[in-house]
C-alpha cells in the first residue's frame, strides 16, 4: 500500500513531472514545451504561496519511490495561488512568451468550472504512469479528504477533462458527484467539475 507524507525541499525533481503528468498539454503550451514547462514546476514548488508550491504537495510512495503526487488547497486560496504560479512562470519565460501565457492563463480560468467556495480544491493529481492501478491516486484522495475535514471544509472539489475517462472512472468510484461541464472552445478541452460532500 502507498505511503503518503506531505511533500519536503528534497521531492522536487520527483514531484515536477508528476505534476506536469497532470495536465501535460497546458502546461506545456502555458510554459513553452515540456523541458521548459519542468523547470517552471520546479521553480514553483521552492517558491511559498504558489498552486504548485511543496506546502500545498503531498507525494505518495511505493517500495521507497515518489510515484505519485498532488496538490491542493482551499478553494479561498486558489485565485492567488494561480496568480503566483503565473508570476513564477512568467520570470522564468522570455518576454516575448508573456502575451500567450497571459492569454492562456486568462482563458484557461474561464475555461474550468468553479468549485464551491466552502471546499477543499484537488488541483492537480498524478502517478507515475509504469505505477498506475496500485492505488496511488485513491490513497492520494484520502489524503485530501482528511485534509479537508482537519481544515473543517465539508467538500473536495476538483475538474478534469471531459475526455479524461479513467480519472472520471476513478472519482466517481471515490464518491464524487459530476456537477458541472464545460464544452471544449478556444483551443481548449472541455472540462467537468467533480465535488465529493464530506458528512
Amino acid at each position: 500500500m502507498a505511503e503518503v507524507r506531505r511533500a519536503g525541499p528534497d521531492d522536487a525533481t520527483a514531484v515536477a513531472p508528476l505534476l506536469h503528468e497532470s495536465a501535460a498539454e497546458m502546461y506545456d503550451r502555458f510554459s513553452g514545451g515540456r523541458e521548459r514547462a519542468l523547470r517552471t514546476l520546479e521553480r514553483a514548488f521552492a517558491e511559498p504561496g504558489n498552486a504548485a508550491s511543496a506546502e500545498a504537495v503531498w507525494v505518495a510512495e511505493l517500495e521507497g519511490t515518489v510515484t505519485g503526487a498532488m496538490a491542493g488547497f482551499p478553494v479561498n486560496e486558489a485565485a492567488a495561488r494561480a496568480r503566483a504560479f503565473l508570476r513564477v512562470a512568467l520570470r522564468g519565460s522570455p518576454p516575448w512568451r508573456w502575451p500567450g501565457a497571459l492569454w492562456l492563463f486568462w482563458l484557461g480560468g474561464r475555461a474550468s468550472p468553479n468549485p464551491p467556495a466552502a471546499a477543499f480544491y484537488v488541483d492537480a493529481l498524478a502517478t507515475d504512469r509504469r505505477m498506475r492501478r496500485r492505488g496511488v491516486a485513491r490513497r492520494l484522495l484520502e489524503e485530501a479528504e482528511r485534509e479537508a475535514r482537519r481544515r473543517g471544509l465539508p467538500a473536495l472539489a476538483l475538474d478534469t477533462t471531459i475526455s479524461n475517462k479513467p480519472a472520471r472512472a476513478l472519482y466517481l468510484s471515490a464518491g464524487f458527484d459530476e456537477v458541472a461541464h464545460r464544452p471544449p472552445g478556444r483551443g481548449l478541452p472541455g472540462f467537468v467539475a467533480l465535488v465529493k460532500p464530506l458528512s
